[in-house]
């Protein structure tokens, strides 16, 4: 008799909870090992396994874009406190986004799936939860993946804009003309990812050359310093913010965090990885590390140069970046010099996110997790990827961006709701592990060790107060144009999933199910 889906977690987790010895850890670091492995976990390998550890790295080093993300929104710190929110807030968040990449290491190299924070909260939560624990991370997961793609292209829209205004100052972009250039630049950004999947490996590669190039060029245009080493290392003003000085600290942190929040991302290309139980990881934890040191070394320079913050936070378009350019080069054609290579970039990071985001949304679509999932699991077999999931992931983010033609403040919000919702993800994985002592994880083969528990620990306690803290406004008092909308775009969001889920899921949704299962007195289980 077939067994009911509740029974076949429970033999699920009892696998997961008692077959981690060295010996299965060992098989994973093949490919075929990793394809048994795959089928082991209930999918069957669609995909090819055509990228290593240097191309996943460069994956999860393009999505956070360090110079790019940091020049998008650094309007936030600027606005509250400056260059000690810059430089000690950014030191801050790597060291706690260091946590929380390591956490999740450890877990996928458990469970290394495309299904990532949605499997594992399956895994790693009771049976009795497991479907809606699932289905609550799958969903955040999802949105995370569609917000971080639609705010990385929008930002770069609004600077490409923004540097018509080095050379026409009068210029100011209307809502019309930037959802223009962002819509461009995501039919640009699927073209790649369909005609040029096979290239994707190298592009993420080249994106490493490029971020390291481009630091050092900005680098030796900035080296003529004007502040003081007091003033880089010690200026706190946030006057600007209306906030007290400590929270007001606090609320600039999401300049960091938003930059530092897409290697998480990457484990949606599990089963494109020849190695995924021991590349992935590693990738997560070393992009994490290097993007700390390339944000040290690109936001120190900023602040010696950094001129009056007044006149940076006056400008139309919200980015500050390009006229800050043109006044420490004293041109407007280096300053156009230097963008480039930040929107450089920002291709990188536009085309990685989407790629990520389709991943993510096909993998939960083999679970039945999204509405019309009959299409958008299908992987084209001409080009081998998913296709419909790239498309519906590209018309997701081209529809938030009508929000824009209504008011600017909300667009915005993205950035926060992009945090919020895979700071959530990450989280609730995490927790449930902690909650259950940690027992899947004991021989994971990147292990935590004995740090396990307080590494795990300082995860959800940032991320639980990072909710509320990225929720608020980056100034007070409140206006139309300041409020932060994340918490309504987050709710809304949580509406269509709740709905959907009252309408269907609930039904018909029992998350990720094993189709063989070997337990720990060797039986094997067939679906």
């Amino acid at each position: 008799m077939e067994d009911k889906p509740t029974e076949k977690r429970i033999i699920a987790q009892e696998h997961q909870l008692g077959v981690n010895d060295a010996s299965n850890s060992n098989t994973l670091f093949n490919s075929d090992a990793a394809a048994h492995r795959l089928e082991e976990m209930g999918y069957k390998q669609e995909l090819q396994r055509n990228l290593g550890m240097v191309s996943v790295l460069g994956l999860s080093f393009a999505i956070m874009a360090v110079p790019f993300g940091t020049s998008t929104t650094l309007n936030l710190a600027l606005t509250d406190g400056g260059p000690v929110t810059i430089l000690y807030g950014w030191v801050f968040v790597s060291l706690v986004s260091l946590a929380i990449a390591s956490s999740l290491a450890e877990i996928c190299s458990v469970f290394p799936t495309s299904g990532g924070v949605y499997y594992w909260s399956a895994m790693l939560s009771t049976p009795k939860y497991s479907a809606f624990a699932s289905y609550l991370t799958g969903w955040l997961g999802t949105v995370g993946n569609w917000t971080v793609t639609a705010s990385i292209t929008f930002g770069g829209s609004q600077l490409i804009l923004a540097a018509a205004t080095l050379f026409h100052e009068e210029y100011v972009p209307t809502p019309w003309q930037t959802c223009l250039v962002y819509w461009a630049a995501l039919l640009c950004s699927l073209l790649i990812n369909i005609f040029f999947a096979k290239h994707l490996d190298k592009l993420n590669t080249i994106c490493l050359y490029w971020t390291g190039a481009s630091i050092i060029i900005t680098l030796l245009a900035m080296a003529d310093t004007r502040n003081s080493g007091k003033f880089a290392f010690s200026h706190f003003d946030a006057s600007n913010s209306g906030w007290p000085a400590a929270w007001a600290w606090f609320v600039g942190l999401l300049q960091a965090a938003y930059t530092l929040t897409g290697y998480g991302m990457v484990a949606s290309l599990c089963e494109e990885v020849k190695e995924p139980a021991r590349e992935v990881p590693r990738a997560m934890v070393l992009s994490v590390a290097a993007a700390a040191v390339t944000g040290l070394v690109y936001l120190l320079p900023i602040n010696f140069v950094l001129p009056a913050i007044e006149p940076l936070l006056a400008v139309a378009s919200l980015q500050p970046m390009p006229l800050l350019y043109k006044t420490v080069t004293g041109s407007a054609s280096a300053a156009m010099g230097l963008l480039f290579l930040i929107l450089g970039i920002w291709v990188f990071a536009t085309i990685g996110s989407l790629t990520a985001a389709s991943r993510c949304t096909w993998a939960f679509s083999r679970d039945g997790g999204i509405p019309g999932s009959q299409w958008w699991k299908v992987v084209n077999p001409r080009f081998g990827i998913p296709i419909n999931s790239l498309i519906l992931s590209t018309v997701v983010c081209a529809l938030l961006g009508l929000i824009y033609l209504g008011s600017s403040a909300a667009f915005n919000a993205f950035t926060g709701v992009a945090t919020i919702c895979l700071g959530c993800s990450y989280a609730f994985p995490v927790l449930c592990s902690l909650l259950r002592k940690r027992a899947a994880v004991k021989n994971a083969p990147y292990s935590l060790g004995r740090f396990g528990f307080i590494i795990n620990t300082i995860t959800v306690v940032w991320i639980s107060f990072s909710i509320i803290l990225f929720c608020m406004p980056t100034a007070i008092p409140v206006t139309p144009q300041s409020m932060n909308y994340a918490s309504v775009v987050f709710a809304g969001f949580s509406f269509i999933a709740a709905l959907w889920y009252a309408v269907s899921a609930r039904k018909h949704y029992h998350g990720p199910t094993l189709s063989t299962v070997r337990t720990a007195e060797g039986v094997v289980q067939v679906k």
